[in-house]
């Protein structure tokens, strides 16, 4: 009597927090269940979660019947009728010292999980644990049904291997849904409530076995199971079809830090409104996403198709090349780039945390292992040594590929890199790469803008001089005028340095930042020719500009929040939308562009890639050393950006034929825009086109174009005549120094994890010598060299003529629009 007295005493106690403090009543009310938010796209297809753990919330309604049984008899036989302590089993466990079982209810061992969490080893310790596991027991049982009990306990207990909650765990150990559960197999999932580890199927397949058995025969005694099924039951093997479920975020790959930044920004905003603090990887939220999972296919595949048979074609330059994948660099600069990637791996770091020196660190990673490393085929293993697995991993050509719906800025496919699993750099966002002759459209806008320029506008083809900047064209001829149209479409580059001459860096900046360029652009001529480090988002969004008829709209994926009711957190977010032109300009911009589609450095996508009767505009871009391909094109619903290049620009094609943007960048558009029309189901097809703005007319439209003008015409991927001295004398003085030569400026680039791979010594040398004007590369004179279409080498004689009617027509051309600059700076 004394101590049941006393036992009623310390509980009193307990109770009322004289032993500890208690969960409040908050607390209690809204239990911990850590469920990941889910990731939708635009047609509500899960792409994935958020999630700090691998649980599934379900309902009690999904719990087969014999899970619920199976779970009573073996744990709780008298659940239905005790309000959370059972006194009989208490006394039995107490008397007997829990030989006879023990004395928890499912309640409280589901307050063990809510609130006490593992048992302590030190017995007071326990006991005190158990007084509280009582007292929350109790509250639970005020709080919540039987039905909500069960479903609780089931949905958080962690069955190991990442399966947290009976859904997860149906699913990695029998590969299906917890509804779908066989009676066996509820039996073997009860079974591991005792102890996950010790009565694992997969560990301890026998033992396993036995304890099933032991929960049938609980079953059976209770009268949930009739003596044949039992008997049929216990002569059925274990069978487990196991499955570890992959992390979820996986499946978000490279805009998953993208999406978490817009998805906080806009919890932040609600928790300022209510005061409620959601937690994107706890709080169970639905998350509706702007990204279209076939469009998101069509756009892997595509880069994968191209760059795939591209890998082969750059293997097979590098056979002879004793230092490949680089080029134009010593041992010295290579051993420095290998070094500094090393140097960001865990396993380096560990050894260093370890106080172990760096040769001997560098012995250690010299030493070949059994590794598993990517190929076009799919996983390959292999022996090789950390080390060497740099270099290969140097070799591999990456890109990334952005697709803007037009009017809304909503992302529809984001392909940051070519296999997550093994390069998580996002080529998209981050990696900000020099653009080469991609910027031209923004500086044309420019001068249409500033200095009310049309497609028919002439521009002298002289050789000239801009301060002690000497822009030249890649043949090394000139003469003549040409119009803006034919300027861009074979992307000349006096052209567009005589625009600068005119226009001045600023209000070309000012405009490239209004179309949502962020990152640092140099007021220097240079950037006509695109000197410029910037990332594809940025220059993706900015071209979008055009595509939407001026109006800039910042790209985005977020589209909705719900929590975990249903409750809309965040609905029409709001889009960043400024007019940076009027309708009529970035018109001109679309037809100046079409231009470079049907006849200029872009051709290749009418001739090769059956798109003829399609819409399109585009440019293509190629920068220093081929370092860099990219290729931007434009129907009117959308707008996609591709970037191809390597991890270091040390490693690149060595001729312009293959490096160019047109070989490496284009044909990824091309099949990706193909896949679309292909389906019906989508909207893109050829009955969409870039419509005319009300009223405008464009007599300037027939205008005399240079189309055989081919020989004089291509500098974008020419490298070395673009810069002499004289440049380098206005590029490296002491302001511009301080950004282009400086190692700090590999910061500005990308960064602190990726800066060797973007910024290295190799690249200050391409930025900073006479080759820094692969900026004002035109592929132009690539297309001309290697295309099909090149007019057999441009006759000088027709050459010629054409520059003479030009010449001569010329001097009946409105003086405004006659453009010949000799002012120097």
């Amino acid at each position: 009597m004394i101590s049941i007295f006393s036992l009623c005493l310390i509980f009193y106690a307990a109770y009322k927090g004289y032993l500890g403090v208690l969960p409040n009543t908050k607390d209690i009310e809204n239990p911990i269940m850590a469920v990941g938010s889910e990731v939708y796209d635009s047609n509500g297809i899960l792409l994935g979660k958020f999630c700090s753990e691998n649980r599934t919330i379900i309902s009690y309604k999904q719990l087969p019947k014999h899970l619920v049984n199976a779970l009573i008899a073996k744990e709780d036989i008298r659940f239905k009728f005790h309000s959370g302590i059972d006194a009989k089993s208490l006394f039995r466990a107490i008397l007997t010292f829990g030989k006879k079982g023990g004395g928890s209810t499912i309640t409280q061992q589901l307050a063990k999980l809510l609130f006490t969490g593992p048992s302590a080893k030190n017995k007071l310790h326990r006991m005190h644990q158990k007084l509280l596991e009582w007292v929350m027991a109790i509250e639970l049982e005020k709080r919540y049904t039987k039905e909500e009990i069960i479903t609780m306990y089931y949905n958080k207990f962690d069955f190991l291997y990442n399966a947290k909650g009976i859904e997860q765990a149906s699913n990695t150990y029998f590969n299906k849904q917890a509804y779908k559960l066989n009676l066996g197999e509820c039996a073997t999932l009860v079974g591991m409530l005792e102890n996950p580890y010790l009565f694992n199927p997969k560990l301890y397949p026998n033992r396993s076995k036995k304890q099933r058995n032991l929960v049938l025969y609980q079953m059976k005694k209770y009268h949930f199971l009739n003596q044949y099924k039992y008997n049929k039951e216990l002569k059925k093997p274990i069978k487990i079809n196991f499955k570890i479920q992959k992390n979820n975020l996986e499946l978000l790959t490279y805009y998953g830090d993208f999406l978490k930044k817009e998805i906080q920004e806009a919890l932040n905003e609600y928790e300022i409104k209510t005061g409620i603090k959601l937690n994107l990887y706890s709080s169970g939220l639905k998350i509706y996403t702007s990204i279209d999972a076939k469009m998101q296919n069509y756009a892997e595949q595509s880069v994968k198709q191209h760059l795939q048979k591209l890998q082969i074609i750059f293997d097979n330059s590098q056979k002879t090349n004793k230092n490949a994948p680089f080029f134009n660099i010593n041992q010295k600069q290579t051993n420095k780039i290998i070094l500094s990637a090393i140097k960001r791996t865990t396993f380096y770091q560990i050894l260093k945390n370890k106080g172990i020196k760096e040769q001997d660190i560098i012995k250690k990673l010299k030493q070949p292992h059994n590794i598993k490393i990517f190929t076009w085929n799919g996983p390959k293993q292999v022996v090789m040594s950390p080390w060497n697995l740099i270099r290969y991993q140097k070799k591999i050509i990456q890109g990334g590929l952005l697709s803007i719906e037009s009017q809304t800025g909503y992302i529809k496919a984001w392909v940051g890199g070519i296999d997550f699993n093994y390069f998580q750099y996002d080529h998209v966002a981050k990696t900000q790469r020099q653009v080469g002759s991609i910027f031209k459209p923004i500086l044309y806008a420019s001068a249409i803008k500033e200095l009310h320029y049309n497609p028919c506008t002439k521009i002298s083809n002289e050789k000239f001089h801009f301060g002690k900047w000497t822009p030249k064209n890649s043949n090394g001829k000139y003469g003549g005028y040409i119009t803006l149209k034919d300027g861009l479409a074979y992307s000349i580059n006096t052209i567009s340095a005589r625009i600068m001459e005119k226009i001045y860096p600023k209000p070309v900046i000012n405009l490239a930042k209004k179309m949502g360029i962020t990152s640092q652009i140099l007021e220097h001529p240079s950037i006509a020719l695109g000197s410029s480090d910037l990332t594809l988002y940025e220059m993706t969004g900015a071209f979008n500009t055009f595509t939407n008829y001026g109006i800039y709209v910042k790209p985005s994926i977020l589209i909705k929040i719900e929590d975990r009711y249903g409750k809309i957190i965040k609905e029409h977010v709001d889009l960043i939308r400024q007019q940076v032109l009027s309708e009529e300009e970035s018109y001109v911009m679309l037809k100046l562009m079409q231009g470079v589609v049907q006849y200029g450095t872009a051709q290749r996508l009418y001739q090769y890639y059956h798109l003829s009767g399609i819409d399109i505009a585009g440019k293509t871009g190629t920068t220093n050393d081929n370092s860099d391909g990219w290729f931007i094109g434009m129907i009117p619903n959308l707008t996609t950006g591709i970037w191809v290049g390597w991890e270091d620009r040390s490693s690149h094609f060595e001729n312009i034929k293959l490096g160019q943007g047109a070989n490496m960048a284009l044909p990824i558009w091309a099949y990706y825009i193909n896949n679309l029309y292909r389906n019906n189901n989508m909207i893109y097809n050829e009955k969409f086109c870039f419509h005319k703005p009300e009223n405008y007319h464009d007599d300037w439209y027939e205008c005399y174009s240079l189309k055989n003008y081919k020989s004089n015409q291509n500098d974008e991927t020419h490298q070395s005549n673009q810069n002499n001295e004289n440049h380098q004398s206005n590029q490296n003085d002491e302001n511009h120094q301080s950004n282009q030569n400086d190692e700090n400026h590999q910061s500005n680039q990308n960064d602190e994890n990726h800066q060797s791979n973007q910024n290295d010594e190799n690249h200050q040398s391409n930025q900073n010598d006479e080759n820094h004007q692969s900026n004002q590369n035109d592929e132009n004179h690539q297309s001309n060299q290697n295309d099909e279409n090149h007019q057999s080498n441009q006759n000088n004689e027709n050459h010629q003529s054409n520059q003479n009617d030009e010449n001569h027509q010329s001097k009946h051309h409105k003086n405004n629009n006659i453009i010949f600059f000799t002012k120097k700076l």
